[in-house]
């Protein structure tokens, strides 16, 4: 593309800040596409399509996003208590800084602006086709979509409402919250009147009439969490009430209106088969299969998406019981050399496993080793671990299992399905007492990272005698008593904690003293299995750190969320409880008294409570704090402490991206949102 085309909202963002198309379709985009866009519709199409660049290419395949949505909560803290991302996950030195999260997330998104905007400007010039009207609604959806992005994590942004070939400002300047979300509503509000309930060409990657819904009551709550009103005097959250309320009854009726879906059992949402064709998905950023045309595959940035990696550590470091000797050629669990978010003793302690199935569909605890029979890589035999004294002493397990077997829990199947994506390792699960190594043994499982969790109160979650797990840690604070004759090591979730930090080694410390210096379970913890994808063709050959899975941007029950939401806000605690209670219905265990887990009446904590539970990692903590005010010392005392200790009154915003700033010549007063770095925040008279 010529660079008047490149040309972002402030003709500031390179192409290369964006990667190709992820639609897994043909962009007919050509060299010189400046002219002729009103009246060629592959050119104009190109150009929509480019719209979406950022969406898998970089803000949800990439960490920068997760970190500036999700990091600096009360839900997540650092493996080990270490500094990486200290800035965002704990506010220490958090400055406009090029290069970080939070500074490529602004770009990402700023960038996708001008494409929207030259599209929008350009289809209203050309002929009316059904298409060029669908196309034209998911590129006044993207407009308002980003928009909302960027005010949410930067307050008051500079709307980009014009083709950029109309004129390149250098001197921009910010615009009201007012006016932000009055003009992403407007945006949304049309793309939710003229989308269709069908994507444009069945394609999931691209937006439809419930991702214009389930945005627009986002950027109705979030309009209402900064105290605005809608221009008519209504109150914003009445607003999110009804569109919610409307948007679920709709669901619960069939979908017919707006096209939403939601699962009777939470199991579902998570299992694998689902992935690509999800029913509760409103929005998602998709991936790419392997085996696909040459041309796709490299249209469709196959090598960005190493989001579990961070949310899982590292079972090679227990090589002796897993059998995973390196993270390299980790199979089952991919390569997790990164091992960053960790679940806050808040978020862990919200959940009551007694009932809510959430609890293993979120987090995995339970942890098996592999074999891969099928393709003869790695012999069925050549998994199993035999305990012998060495092991007995080193996990503190009960001397009486000495010699028994840790076999594995899985068997990844190697093999190619096409010329792209390379090899494949999707895992079978060997069943519970099956010994053999017989393939034909083999099981299908709606997600091998779900480990059910048991609820007899002897089992403590895992039967004592399962043999295909070679660690458990357990959310209950067992006893040595109730450890004896399990034959894999067992570690209190409770012990991992230094308070309410994780610990940072295994000297020194209450751990030392109850586990020992040597054993290196200390460096486990309760994984979001969220991003950990294991199906046919969602592999990215020998780069283990890659899985090539469709991640939410939005599903439905945060529809639900934001129905009980608003309806607390406005003082109707039993009608936001029913709403709360329709999700742990779908999430209950079979058999569970609805009298167990009902709520008659929700409280603001209630619902910030439940969104954890039902939403926790899915891009959105941040956000929902900030239009609660809760990103406050006194909020993160008791869940996030380090943070508590840093945050300041400036962090209700994230810092102005420094290469924007650098690149306009009114930085000093545009300002850096109150950071110290600029002569001004750039805020005054514009938060309102």
């Amino acid at each position: 593309m010529n660079k008047n085309i490149l040309k972002s909202s402030f003709a500031l963002f390179a192409a290369a800040l964006l990667a190709s198309c992820s639609l897994d379709e043909y962009n007919p985009v050509a060299a010189d596409t400046s002219a002729g866009l009103s009246t060629d519709f592959d050119k104009w199409y190109g150009m929509q399509s480019r719209c979406y660049e950022p969406i898998y290419g970089q803000m949800y395949t990439v960490s920068d996003f997760l970190s500036v949505a999700e990091a600096g909560t009360d839900l997540w803290l650092t493996s080990k208590n270490n500094d990486n991302t200290k800035e965002l996950f704990y506010y220490e030195g958090l400055v406009p800084y090029a290069g970080k999260g939070w500074d490529k997330f602004f770009s990402q998104a700023y960038s996708a602006l001008g494409y929207c905007c030259t599209t929008i400007d350009n289809g209203e010039k050309m002929e009316q086709t059904d298409a060029v009207k669908e196309l034209y609604a998911e590129a006044r959806f993207l407009r308002g979509y980003y928009h909302l992005m960027l005010t949410t994590y930067y307050g008051p942004i500079t709307l980009v409402t014009q083709d950029v070939e109309k004129g390149v400002n250098l001197r921009p300047k910010r615009n009201t919250l007012t006016e932000i979300y009055n003009s992403v509503i407007s945006d949304l509000e049309y793309a939710m009147n003229h989308l269709s309930i069908t994507p444009y060409n069945n394609n999931r990657a691209r937006a439809s009439k419930k991702s214009a819904v389930g945005f627009l009551c986002r950027a109705y709550a979030q309009a209402a969490g900064q105290g605005l009103t809608a221009p008519d005097g209504t109150s914003y959250w009445q607003k999110a009430a009804d569109l919610a309320a409307d948007f679920v009854a709709d669901t619960e009726a069939g979908g017919s209106k707006y096209g939403g879906y939601l699962y009777s059992d939470i199991a579902d949402v998570w299992n694998q088969a689902n992935n690509r064709t999800n029913k509760e998905a409103l929005f998602v950023a998709a991936g790419v299969d392997a085996g696909v045309d040459t041309e796709v595959w490299n249209y469709s940035t196959p090598g960005s998406n190493k989001l579990f990696s961070y949310t899982y550590w590292d079972p090679s470091k227990l090589s002796d019981i897993s059998m995973i000797k390196k993270d390299k050629q980790d199979y089952l669990y991919g390569r997790t050399n990164n091992s960053l978010y960790a679940p806050s003793k808040y978020l862990i302690d919200l959940y009551n496993p007694s009932w809510d199935k959430r609890w293993e569909n979120s987090f995995q605890t339970a942890f098996g080793g592999f074999s891969m029979q099928q393709c003869a890589w790695i012999a069925y035999k050549k998994a199993i671990a035999t305990i012998n004294d060495g092991i007995i002493t080193k996990y503190g397990l009960d001397p009486a299992v000495k010699g028994q077997k840790i076999y594995p829990f899985a068997d990844c199947n190697g093999f190619q399905m096409g010329s792209t994506g390379g090899n494949q390792y999707t895992a079978s699960i060997w069943p519970k007492g099956e010994t053999s190594g017989d393939v034909n043994k083999l099981e299908k499982t709606k997600n091998p990272y779900v480990i059910e969790y048991d609820t007899d109160p002897e089992s403590h979650g895992l039967a004592k005698d399962e043999n295909r797990i070679f660690l458990y840690l357990s959310k209950d604070d067992m006893t040595q008593t109730d450890k004896k004759g399990r034959a894999y090591a067992c570690v209190n979730i409770n012990d991992l904690f230094d308070g309410k930090v994780y610990i940072s080694s295994s000297t020194g410390n209450a751990w030392e003293q109850k586990y020992g210096s040597t054993n290196p379970a200390w460096q486990a913890f309760p994984s979001l299995i969220k991003f950990q994808w294991n199906y046919d063709g969602v592999f990215n050959g020998g780069n283990l750190q890659v899985k090539n899975g469709d991640v939410f941007i939005m599903r439905s029950s945060e529809i639900y969320m934001i129905a009980a939401e608003a309806y607390q806000k406005l003082g109707d605690g039993q009608k936001a409880a029913q709403y709360i209670n329709k999700l742990r219905k779908r999430a209950a265990r079979a058999g569970v008294e609805a009298s167990t887990y009902e709520l008659k009446t929700a409280s603001e904590q209630d619902v910030l409570d439940e969104f954890a539970r039902e939403l926790c990692g899915e891009h959105q903590r941040w956000a929902l704090l900030q239009r609660h005010g809760k990103l406050t010392k006194d909020y993160l005392q008791t869940s996030n402490p380090r943070a508590a200790e840093a945050i300041k009154a400036c962090d209700k915003w994230r810092p102005m991206s420094q290469t924007f700033l650098q690149q306009i010549d009114n930085a000093e007063e545009y300002g850096d949102n109150g950071y110290g770095t600029t002569a001004k925040s750039g805020l005054d008279g514009y938060e309102q």
